[in-house]
């Protein structure tokens, strides 16, 4: 509920403010860790007189008043699930804010006191920007991945299509169907920026690759393989794939060698768009390509036509991880990615990516202090000033905000200075904005979950208003091994973040075996099959980058499983993933460039973050829960059928929920390209998007430009479900193979479906919206979500939680409650509005009526601090 006033207190020359000082520290329970990346996270109004901030792991838009030397805490307002970015519609004086996990965005009102959600737009699955353009600054535009339950575009997983959306919604329509949606051909969109007549909007590709792809192992052979051929101890390579970067009309792999014969695809790269928001319905009209491999946000400069986009560029064509003795050369330690700024140029096209950290000497190792006091990591949000001649930008690797002068940007003369940065308190910074009247710039850290306010005059921070943080002390402390580039490279420009996006995955294979490593024994148990167990060798070639989501509870880590608690000589248990988590504490230095491990407590403190991390709920799988009839005969056959090694597929990829797995039981499979590999899991399936159309002959024959040269397996060598599925027996027909693809692109998750979900019942749409109202209720019942409800009735604002037995909504007062039939009554009164959503079971009390989980209700302490 709304907490009026901001308690402060004065620390040196930084003014800590929290309206939730007190709050204790929660329980693990009520909390689960999605780590959404934060796009948009704060916006100012057009008068500069409130600042509006995503809380993220609070699933609330907090509003700020501008007061004295920086904020005023006003309002908390419930929104959706890991809500990520916000903007402003003065027209019509509201914010709408984007619901990462709930697919939706949240509208709300600032017309009435309190502010309150009017409507709930339901979009396409994960939303992550929003930007207001058009001929009247009206059309809502937002960033949405080209699938979901509520896409009226079919999803076709197997077809060489546009996976990346943006909706487009009249704000003055208050119905919740889209003007249009404009698909474009990338993948997963993220940032999204305006022209400043807003004529044009531009959409950005997260995962928009580098024009690199794998030639498999099969095709490389013995006499294809890149020297050296054995690690240190003299033992042969296993054969293993090769990573090749279209240069030109060529493919060419480490060695210069052209393996185009064996490629027959191309890979444009298109990594932003351009669409017309003014047309009668918005349509792309550009595309722009070598932007980045890893797109960030974006911003237009208000004075001139320039599109800057923060980026990282990965260096996967690059063999290996540590120094380099064997190989000779060059390896990707302390250099695997570099962070840009990327100038678009709108008038003449032209793309010229600038290296944020030019300063660093990547011949010399270990980097230097100098070096990594002057680096930036991890680039996001920027802000620039009216004139156009100032950017700033948020280094969330970096705990700070550099300024940077744009014509030496766009020059490439600028020299990267420490002076020209300011540090963070709290660290972490995400978002920011600029308020040129007051002389500040407002920016969100999310290590410490505050909104800091910066005098930039003075070049300083002079308050932080910690906003409310229900997350538990593990998520809390151990973010910052994720992300803190200073602490995990000697260059200050490297982080585990690099590679794991926001703690998942950047789409992209990289070989990062180790000629001067030493073959480690396998103790890994086997499939049922009884498949030989190989030893770990060093040199393990290409592997797709997995998520650091959902690891608890699947044994050995890794695709070959080589990071497992049985070498530990502290577990010996292959099981033990804390153990097995504990095994990467080697990466800091042989591929991060640290010059040492993490201490025994920062790794334990990192591994309980990286264990916690849950992966949503799975978009392709139906609101009910429920299989289509293509989906249910690839289920049958995967449990039922057995195959050429007498057991069916569902005996080592297991599928049970109820023992928390998800197409791994943990165990190792049989061997491929002449090494182990862990059974792996399915739950990240859907993202994959491989160069559809690949055939299985040599020469292979073109088949056309492709989003992105990685798809399945372990080293991204397939393109589709179906065409893997063709080497395994108990597939008889396509369409077996293709209802069994689509059984496990619809499998479970560790949460339903229904997870986020959300509802806005309010007089005139009640009627249209109950069924999903009942679906949501229904759900609920069956222990797949609590429901609860949060908005206005009578005038003030209110939570509620459902209760199952019997079924009826506790309000946030001790003693209230309301029957199903009188709460659905309450939300269709004349003036009320509620929206219910679906949270993770266990988590209705704390999201619903009692935020900071004392035991005191929130509308009682409310009513107290009146």
């Amino acid at each position: 509920m709304t907490r009026p006033g901001t308690p402060c207190i004065v620390f040196g020359a930084l003014i800590l403010c929290s309206a939730w000082a007190s709050a204790p520290a929660l329980g693990q329970g009520s909390f689960t860790a999605f780590e959404s990346g934060q796009v948009r996270p704060l916006a100012l109004s057009a008068d500069g007189e409130r600042l509006f901030a995503t809380n993220t792991p609070d699933n609330r838009l907090e509003i700020y008043a501008m007061e004295g030397l920086g904020l005023r805490h006003l309002h908390s307002v419930p929104v959706g699930m890991e809500p990520v970015a916000v903007a402003t519609l003065e027209a019509l004086d509201q914010v709408w804010v984007v619901n990462h996990l709930s697919d939706s965005v949240s509208v709300v009102s600032l017309s009435e006191e309190p502010p309150r959600v009017v409507r709930t737009l339901r979009v396409g699955d994960e939303p992550r920007d929003i930007v207001f353009a058009g001929p009247e600054g009206d059309r809502a535009f937002i960033s949405t991945a080209h699938r979901g339950q509520h896409s009226p575009i079919p999803y076709r997983p197997f077809e060489s299509e546009g996976r990346a959306d943006v909706w487009v919604f009249d704000a003055n329509d208050e119905g919740e169907v889209p003007l249009t949606i404009v698909t474009l051909f990338g993948d997963t969109p993220r940032p999204l920026a305006v022209s400043p007549d807003g004529g044009r909007v531009y959409a950005g590709v997260l995962h928009s690759g580098n024009r690199t792809t794998i030639v498999t192992h099969e095709r490389v052979g013995d006499e294809g393989q890149l020297p050296p051929l054995a690690n240190v101890e003299g033992l042969p390579a296993p054969e293993v794939g090769l990573i090749v970067s279209q240069v030109g009309d060529q493919w060419l792999d480490a060695g210069g060698r052209d393996w185009s014969d064996m490629v027959r695809v191309s890979l444009p790269d298109y990594d932003v768009f351009a669409i017309d928001a003014n047309a009668e319905t918005p349509v792309e009209v550009a595309r722009y390509s070598g932007v980045g491999t890893t797109l960030f946000n974006m911003a237009v400069n208000p004075a001139k036509a320039r599109l800057y986009v923060t980026n990282l560029e990965a260096r996967n064509q690059v063999r290996f991880e540590g120094p380099g003795e064997l190989s000779g050369g060059e390896t990707v330690r302390g250099h695997f990615i570099e962070n840009r700024l990327t100038v678009i140029d709108l008038d003449d096209g032209t793309v010229q990516p600038r290296h944020l950290n030019q300063h660093i000497d990547y011949d010399r190792f270990p980097g230097t202090e100098s070096e990594n006091s002057r680096s930036l990591a991890t680039p996001l949000e920027m802000a620039i000033s009216a004139d156009g001649a100032t950017l700033w930008l948020a280094a969330m690797g970096s705990d700070k905000v550099a300024s940077f002068d744009t014509d030496a940007l766009e020059t490439g003369t600028f020299v990267p200075d420490e002076t020209d940065h300011i540090a963070v308190p709290g660290g972490g910074p995400t978002g920011l904005v600029l308020d040129e009247a007051r002389q500040r710039l407002y920016v969100l850290s999310r290590f410490n979950n505050a909104v800091v306010t910066i005098d930039i005059e003075r070049r300083r921070a002079i308050q932080s208003a910690a906003m409310f943080n229900p997350e538990p002390t593990e998520v809390r402390n151990g973010r910052r091994f994720l992300y803190d580039a200073r602490l995990s490279s000697s260059r200050g420009d490297s982080s585990c973040a690099g590679c794991h996006i926001f703690g998942d995955l950047d789409q992209l294979s990289w070989d990062l075996g180790n000629p001067d490593g030493l073959t480690e024994a396998n103790p890994n148990p086997p499939v049922p099959t009884g498949d030989q167990v190989l030893p770990f060798h060093p040199m393990k070639g290409p592997l797709s980058t997995q998520s650091l989501r959902g690891m608890s509870n699947h044994g050995p880590l890794h695709w070959r499983g080589d990071r497992t608690g049985g070498n530990d000589p502290d577990s010996g248990d292959p099981f033990d993933v804390a153990a097995a988590f504990r095994a990467f504490n080697g990466a800091f230095e042989g591929l991060l460039g640290a010059t040492a491990p993490l201490s025994d407590g920062q790794m334990e403190a990192f591994t309980d973050f990286a264990l916690a991390l849950t992966y949503p709920p799975n978009p392709i799988r139906a609101l009910d829960n429920s299989l289509t009839t293509e989906q249910q005969l690839g289920e049958d056959i995967f449990r039922n059928r057995i195959g050429g090694q007498g057991v069916p597929c569902n005996d080592c990829h297991t599928v049970d929920k109820a023992q928390g797995l998800f197409g791994s039981s943990g165990l190792t499979g049989g061997a491929r390209a002449g090494q182990p590999m862990k059974v792996a899991h399915f739950r990240n399936l859907y993202t994959k998007v491989g160069f559809i159309g690949r055939i299985f002959s040599v020469p292979q024959p073109p088949v056309g430009d492709q989003i992105r040269g990685y798809g399945y397996i372990f080293d991204g060598s397939f393109d589709t479900l179906p065409n893997f599925l063709r080497s395994f027996s108990q597939f008889e027909t396509s369409l077996e193979r293709e209802a069994t693809a689509n059984f496990l692109l619809a499998v479970d998750s560790n949460l339903a479906p229904i997870v986020g979900q959300q509802i806005t019942l309010r007089a005139d749409n009640f009627a249209a919206a109950i069924g999903d109202w009942s679906l949501l209720r229904e759900r609920a019942g069956l222990g797949e979500c609590d429901l609860i409800g949060h908005g206005i009735i009578d005038g003030e604002a209110r939570g509620m939680t459902m209760l199952t037995a019997p079924p009826r909504f506790q309000l946030d007062r001790a003693g209230e409650e309301l029957s199903l039939r009188d709460t659905l009554l309450a939300a269709r009164a004349p003036g009320n509005v509620v929206t219910f959503t679906c949270v993770p079971p266990g988590a209705g009390v704390r999201m619903g009526i009692d935020r900071d989980e004392d035991g005191i209700l929130d509308g009682d302490e409310a009513e107290a601090l009146r």
